[in-house]
C-alpha cells in the first residue's frame, strides 16, 4: 500500500567561520597523513532483496568505499556520531554515558550524562545536532533511564579553546517503552526542521501496531519534544509496524529512508511514508499484503547484516551491519532500491554508525569492544 509522498522545505547549516576552514584545513591534513591502500573487495555471501539478490561490483559502476586510514581512539562501545560546524566529532558511549569529542584525531571526555541507566542494548544512544546549532548550541541525546527511554538536549559550550563541556541535561520527550533489547535510539533531524525517532517494540509486540502507543514507531517531534504538526495520527507517531528502528536518512530528494532489525530473518530497508504500517509483528520483509507497505530491500539472514546506521550519498545508501559485520551499500532510483552490495566483510567486525564527515567521506564506528575504533572512508567518487 503506497501513500503520496510529501514534500517539505531542505534546509542544512555549513561550516563557514574562519574556525570551520581551520579545522577543515586540519581533516584534510589528518585524512593525507592516514591514507593506507587498504580497500574492500566488493564481495561477501549473496544476500536476499525484495526484487534480486547478490554482491559483486559498486552499483552504476562507481568506485567501490576506499578506506584512508583507521583511528584507534579507545572507544568502549560508541553508538552514535555528529559533527560539529568546526569539524569536531562529538561521539557517544553506550555503556559508559559518556560523550567524547574527536579533534585533530584525537579523543577527550567531554563528560557523562547524568541519568542514563545502562543496560543490555540501553543506555547512552543516539545523537542529533540542532540544525540551529550555531545560535542554540544544542546537541539531543536519547538515552535509556532508570524506567524508560527518554530524548533530551544539552548545551555544548566552549570552556578553554579545544575544550567542550555541558550542563544538566534538558528532557523534552519520556515514556519511550525500554527492554533489554529493542531499545530503537536513532534519531536525527530532517529537511523539515523536526526530530526523528526511531523506537523499538521493546519486546512487546502489542505496541508495534498501535498508534498510541511509542513503541515500534518513527516519532515526529518539535524541536522543543512535542508532536510535530501534521502527523498523520495526531500524536508523535509518524509510522508504525517497526520492530527496531536503527538507521534514518534522507536522499538528495527528501525521500525518508530508515534501516530495520528484523527477528531471524527479514532485515530491513524501508522507504518511510506518514501513516504508513510496516507489518510487525504481523508480517516482515515483503510480502505483498493488504494493509502493510513492504520493504524496499530485505536481507533473508540476519547473519548477512543486522543494520544500523545509514547514511544516503547521491544515489548510494551505505548501511553498517552488526552481525553481518560489513559495509552494505544500496543504489537507490527514485522510490526504489536496486540490489545491495557488500564490502569490508569481517575486515572491522561490528558496524554500529555510519557517518558523513565534513570532506564527505565517512566514519564507521565499530562496536566490538576491545577496544572500538573508526574507519575513515574516501568520499565517494
Amino acid at each position: 500500500m503506497r501513500r503520496p509522498q510529501g514534500s517539505g522545505r531542505r534546509g542544512g547549516t555549513g561550516p563557514n567561520s574562519s574556525s570551520a576552514r581551520r579545522h577543515a584545513a586540519a581533516w584534510a591534513a589528518c585524512l593525507a597523513l592516514l591514507l593506507s591502500g587498504c580497500t574492500g573487495d566488493g564481495s561477501g555471501p549473496p544476500t536476499g532483496s525484495s526484487t534480486s539478490t547478490g554482491t559483486g561490483t559498486s552499483p552504476g559502476g562507481s568506485a567501490q568505499p576506499q578506506v584512508v586510514g583507521q583511528l584507534d581512539l579507545e572507544l568502549e562501545i560508541p553508538w552514535s556520531a555528529v559533527f560539529l560546524p568546526d569539524g569536531t566529532a562529538v561521539i557517544s558511549e553506550r555503556a559508559s554515558a559518556r560523550l567524547k569529542a574527536v579533534r585533530d584525531g584525537k579523543a577527550t571526555t567531554i563528560g557523562q550524562v547524568p541519568g542514563v541507566v545502562p543496560a543490555g542494548e540501553g543506555g547512552l544512544l543516539g545523537l542529533a545536532l540542532s540544525p540551529g546549532f550555531a545560535a542554540d548550541r544544542y546537541l539531543y541525546l536519547y538515552f535509556t533511564a532508570a524506567g524508560d527511554n527518554r530524548i533530551a538536549r544539552v548545551k555544548l559550550e566552549e570552556k578553554t579553546e579545544g575544550s567542550l563541556s555541558f550542563g544538566d541535561p534538558d528532557v523534552i520527550f519520556t515514556g519511550i517503552p525500554k527492554a533489554s533489547t529493542h531499545n530503537g535510539g536513532r534519531i536525527r533531524f530532517g529537511p523539515d526542521g523536526f526530530l526523528y525517532v526511531g523506537t523499538g517494540d521493546s519486546q512487546r509486540r502489542e505496541q508495534p501496531q498501535d498508534p498510541n502507543a511509542l513503541g515500534g514507531k518513527i516519532l515526529r517531534l518539535t524541536p522543543d519534544g512535542k508532536p510535530a504538526p501534521g502527523n498523520p495520527y495526531g500524536n508523535a507517531v509518524y509510522s508504525i509496524g517497526h520492530r527496531n528502528v536503527q538507521g534514518l536518512a534522507w536522499d538528495s530528494a527528501g525521500r525518508f529512508w530508515a534501516s530495520e532489525f528484523g527477528p531471524d530473518v527479514n532485515d530491513e530497508l524501508n522507504l518511510i511514508l506518514p501513516g504508513s504500517n510496516y507489518g510487525w509483528p504481523a508480517v516482515t520483509g515483503a510480502p505483498h499484503r493488504e494493509g502493510f507497505r513492504d520493504a524496499e530491500v530485505v536481507w533473508p539472514s540476519t547473519a548477512d547484516s543486522s543494520p544500523s546506521g545509514l547514511e544516503i550519498a547521491g544515489s548510494t545508501a551505505y548501511l553498517g551491519a552488526l552481525r553481518g559485520q560489513r559495509l552494505w551499500t544500496v543504489p537507490l532510483d527514485g522510490e526504489n532500491a536496486g540490489t545491495p552490495v557488500a564490502y569490508f566483510t569481517q575486515e572491522y567486525g561490528r558496524i554500529r554508525d555510519v557517518v558523513r564527515t565534513p570532506d564527505g567521506g565517512f566514519w564507521l564506528l565499530t562496536n566490538n569492544q576491545n577496544p572500538d575504533f573508526v574507519v575513515v572512508l574516501a568520499p565517494p567518487r
